[in-house]
């Protein structure tokens, strides 16, 4: 079936690219869970830009005597430090979008992330600090050896955040993914030797086409295979969008 534009009349009369944005990462989970091997689970993760989030817990257990607190048993108290003043205070937004991904861990490594799936919104596309902060963000996956996948359906806007990523890690724009409107790539760095290569699978995207499928790298030398029409086609089955 056809790639829809979801972002203009008529179809964004009839449903919300938010639902299917929103939906779109759990049928994404539904296709990989067969193929995953037992050791590997994928989750979806939708963050909306308005609300803090935070990704890594932090446990704090309560003791009845925090350690250097002064108690009856004779312990001596520990000063309080100060910090200096602040460099530089000035009132400015913190960079916070959309996020709208499917992240895949190795359950036997203490759930390492091993591989990201980034489904651009609006948002993300909409200011120059946004595009900074998500190109960032698949910059510092891809240093940590985290194979990242995007998906830009985004008609509304015109910019590529993958050639902007290009351009942050130095490679060059000439490329199918980089120059397409719309396109799905991914992307992954792995060791040659004492060097490290950096490749990518880039296939853009047409309206009235149907979407590829693109490998997904777990490890150096394990991939499977992500199909994004089928997940597509079934989000769109289940929200009714014609």
């Amino acid at each position: 079936m056809p790639l829809r534009d979801h972002f203009r009349p008529p179809l964004d009369d009839l449903a919300s690219w938010e639902e299917f944005h929103g939906g779109w990462p759990m049928e994404i989970v539904r296709s990989l869970a067969p193929k995953l091997p037992p050791n590997y689970v994928a989750a979806p993760h939708v963050h909306h830009g308005a609300f803090v989030e935070i990704d890594v817990a932090t446990l704090v257990k309560d003791e009845p005597n925090p350690p250097g607190a002064n108690d009856d048993g004779g312990g001596t108290a520990t000063a309080v430090w100060s910090p200096p003043r602040p460099t530089r205070t000035v009132e400015t937004d913190l960079p916070d979008t959309d996020e709208y991904e499917v992240r895949i861990y190795d359950a036997k490594r203490g759930r390492r992330l091993v591989a990201a799936i980034e489904i651009v919104s609006p948002a993300n596309k909409d200011r120059p600090e946004h595009r900074r902060a998500f190109v960032a963000s698949c910059a510092a996956l891809l240093q940590k050896k985290v194979a990242v996948s995007i998906i830009d359906l985004v008609t509304a806007r015109g910019f590529n955040l993958f050639a902007d990523l290009l351009d942050l890690i130095g490679q060059s724009r000439s490329s199918p993914g980089a120059e397409s409107p719309l396109y799905a790539v991914a992307c992954r760095f792995v060791p040659k030797g004492e060097r490290w290569q950096f490749q990518t699978w880039e296939q853009p995207l047409l309206l009235g086409q149907s979407l590829p499928t693109l490998p997904l790298w777990l490890n150096e030398d394990l991939a499977i295979s992500l199909d994004l029409e089928a997940s597509y086609e079934e989000t769109c089955r289940v929200l009714r969008i014609p």
